[in-house]
């Protein structure tokens, strides 16, 4: 059983902060359960393009506004609290925060919290295995 508050995660190195962004990564590959879930803030009056071409990413908003556009097929959205989106199709994406947002994001395969976007918005796929297990050498 993991039991895990947002204090115990603020200013290591699970607290990512960004110009644009901080995610709180309370749920990383190194525990081994498939998933990783973050808190994520994105602050107003910025906008950040992402494209998880490795990653299934679901967001769900808690606070704040925030428009979404598919940059794909140009279809826009207003997130607000009680709202979720699925980036089931590796979807490149936009985000216009217009009240700082805090969402809780769950990423498969999950990630190991070293992740940074790249120049394309996307995160690499970096594999790590869970704690307490190893490679078996020959």
């Amino acid at each position: 059983m993991i039991v895990r508050s947002l204090d115990d995660v603020n200013d290591t190195e699970r607290d990512v902060k960004h110009g644009n962004w901080r995610s709180r990564r309370v749920i990383l590959a190194k525990e081994g359960v498939g998933f990783s879930f973050h808190e994520t803030v994105l602050y107003a009056g910025t906008e950040t393009s992402m494209w998880y071409a490795n990653h299934v990413e679901l967001v769900h908003c808690i606070e704040g506004e925030a428009e979404l556009t598919n940059e794909e097929t140009g279809e826009k959205h207003t997130i607000t609290p009680g709202t979720l989106y699925l980036l089931d199709g590796h979807e490149k994406h936009t985000l216009r925060i217009k009240k700082d947002f805090r969402v809780l994001c769950v990423f498969n395969p999950p990630v190991t919290g070293r992740e940074v976007h790249d120049e394309n918005g996307v995160y690499p796929l970096i594999v790590e295995e869970p704690e307490g297990e190893s490679t078996p050498v020959a």
